[in-house]
């Protein structure tokens, strides 16, 4: 199976991109993201949330981050005790979207990042950020600056950070995911080791979104556009809304991971 084609260019300039859906073989339409909420626009404690988001370290645009954060409310609401799961949490800016998602409909997210950074974090490469660096080890470690963050936005109770290898820590989780958000490395190997790992976690009607995504390779790495190409390919997801570089998806059977380079078809 193919992958799908990209956007076409004959959609309104009007229509944002996180307002486009497309199901399973049908054209690309207008359709909103979002849904109703315990803490709905124009509430406090959500407007609070989505400004952190917003301040904290970063590389998440605020409309992906806002289209992040709607899918999550969706799955948050989809039944009750919910479980989220985040692969590559940085300094906390995604988390905070998710979290303030967790917090409004009773879930709770797990927080998962080694917290040493990807290889287009460490120096010498575009990402670099020197003030990450710990400086007893002389390695990133962006824990402390998450914890910031976590404690900052009040999101204790509904978030819980894990530290460790994304597939160590798969190859032993055993908890239907309502959803998972994978935005760790961005290299061949850390990224389907990621897929391959934890989208046998996400249980049947679960959403599972990839940053990052980008059709054209001069906009981009190219692992993330094949984890969602393969995700596609498996039919055991449907497209479910895209804003930006995100993609948000939904099974509909499964489990069980496509194997790397079905994306080619």
């Amino acid at each position: 199976m193919r992958c799908p084609p990209d956007i076409p260019p004959d959609i309104p300039p009007d229509i944002p991109p996180c307002c486009l859906h497309r199901d399973r073989g049908r054209a690309w339409e207008a359709v909103p993201m979002t849904a109703p909420t315990d803490a709905p626009p124009g509430t406090p404690r959500r407007d609070e949330l989505l400004a952190r988001a917003r301040e904290a370290t970063g590389f998440m645009p605020d409309d992906e981050g806002e289209a992040l954060y709607d899918a999550a409310v969706r799955a948050g609401r989809a039944g009750p005790g919910a479980t989220f799961v985040e692969i590559g949490a940085w300094c906390g800016k995604s988390t905070v979207y998710l979290g303030a998602a967790a917090e409004a409909t009773g879930a709770v997210l797990f927080s998962l990042d080694h917290h040493h950074g990807s290889e287009e974090n460490q120096a010498g490469w575009p990402h670099h950020d020197p003030s990450l660096v710990d400086p007893h080890t002389g390695r990133i470690d962006t824990l402390p600056h998450w914890r910031r963050t976590i404690v900052g936005a009040g999101l204790e109770a509904s978030v819980v950070g894990v530290v460790g290898d994304s597939p160590t820590v798969a190859s032993r989780w055993s908890t239907p995911l309502d959803f998972c958000f994978i935005d760790g490395g961005h290299g061949e190997e850390p990224a389907w080791a990621d897929f391959r790992g934890w989208t046998p976690h996400v249980r049947v009607g679960g959403w599972l979104a990839i940053h990052d995504v980008f059709p054209d390779p001069a906009d981009g790495g190219r692992p993330p556009y094949e984890l969602w190409c393969a995700a596609l390919a498996s039919e055991q997801f449907v497209e479910d809304g895209a804003c930006g570089s995100l993609r948000i998806l939904r099974r509909v059977t499964g489990p069980g991971a496509p194997e790397e380079g079905d994306a080619s078809g």
